[in-house]
């Protein structure tokens, strides 16, 4: 049945530091949505927030256009196709993911949405997880840029997150000491006791710098999922021909950065620090998603999601990313396609 209405997010100013309630607006507006040739028409399922979208906020150069004012934010999602206009390769019924934006409903071109197919011993929300842009970025950046080696030190920033959770248990697959750096007890023994990593520690700790320092010694390769000081510090203890990989900066999305100041230990170390994006890899996603199911299908792969529900949540649920309020993959279900495993949430 067509609806009424529909609901869809829009940008309404550009925040200058931490996002707030006059970010973004609501709006319940009437559906007039219908796909012409080579496009469909989605019912969004689940959405993805992601800590790239603040950068999306600002008005300036970025690997992505910035979001304009007035325009429906941003945003990964899966959907199904309710309609197919002509010339699609799409049909009604089939499940896609893309750029969904924050709606309940959308008209997308064809060529920006992947069709979703489910291996077994796996859900669908897995593919805004594991087995999404978060779980490939793990393991492209960890492989192709880290080249992680079995017998290193892998250290983990922002670990017990969607990415640095996939990062630390390839780590251990591939052999590796798994340090990771996360921001509550709770979260540290998730990661110790449930993931399986070396040690966690707890970057708000008054000891954090010397129980760093204890627990790594020196480093093989640092994941950095977080900018800011903790970024220094591991700068100061790369080995020889260390590894950074620079995939995010949750640190410093909200405020300007502060820049390093302990690069020097790249020349010294002869290190490399690198950034990447994942987009880059897309010819290979089928390669690591393959690897990702056959390690989930195994149970040597554990995720965790943070589910928030309803398109009209995502202003408030996007600042968790930032403050660390979220445990695990942080998504909004706007409707159920299937029902959930609990046992894997």
């Amino acid at each position: 049945m067509t609806p009424s209405t529909y609901t869809r997010v829009v940008l309404v100013q550009r925040p200058k530091g931490d996002i707030t309630p006059e970010t973004f607006r609501t709006e319940v507006v009437p559906f007039d949505l219908k796909p012409q040739a080579k496009q469909v028409l989605v019912k969004a399922t689940y959405l993805s927030l992601d800590p790239t979208m603040r950068m999306w906020l600002n008005d300036s150069r970025n690997y992505m256009e910035p979001v304009k004012i007035g325009d429906v934010m941003r945003g990964s999602g899966i959907g199904v196709v309710t309609e197919a206009g002509p010339g699609s390769r799409f049909k009604a019924g089939d499940v896609v993911d893309g750029l969904i934006g924050w709606r309940e409903y959308a008209v997308l071109d064809d060529k920006g949405l992947t069709k979703v197919h489910v291996p077994s011993g796996v859900e669908l929300m897995d593919f805004m997880g594991p087995l999404g842009m978060t779980g490939l970025t793990a393991y492209f950046g960890l492989f192709d840029v880290g080249k992680i080696k079995a017998g290193e030190t892998l250290v983990v920033s922002g670990a017990a997150g969607a990415t640095g959770s996939v990062v630390c248990q390839l780590g251990k697959r591939a052999g590796a000491k798994v340090i990771a750096i996360a921001g509550s007890k709770d979260k540290c023994d998730w990661l110790e006791k449930d993931l399986g990593v070396d040690k966690a520690i707890n970057y708000k700790s008054p000891t954090f710098r010397k129980d760093f320092i204890s627990a790594v010694g020196y480093l093989d390769v640092y994941f950095d999922n977080v900018g800011g000081e903790i970024l220094n510090l591991s700068l100061t203890r790369l080995k020889l021909g260390a590894r950074v990989v620079l995939c995010g900066g949750i640190a410093d999305y909200n405020s300007k950065p502060t820049g390093i100041t302990a690069y020097l230990n790249l020349i010294s170390q002869r290190a490399l620090m690198q950034g990447f994006l994942v987009l880059d890899y897309a010819k290979r996603f089928a390669e690591a998603r393959q690897e990702l199911a056959k390690m989930m299908q195994e149970g040597s792969l554990k995720r965790q999601f943070h589910i928030v529900e309803g398109v009209e949540r995502c202003p408030e649920a996007l600042p968790l990313l930032f403050s660390g309020g979220n445990k695990g993959k942080l998504i909004v279900r706007v409707a159920d396609k299937q029902p959930l495993l609990s046992a894997k949430l």
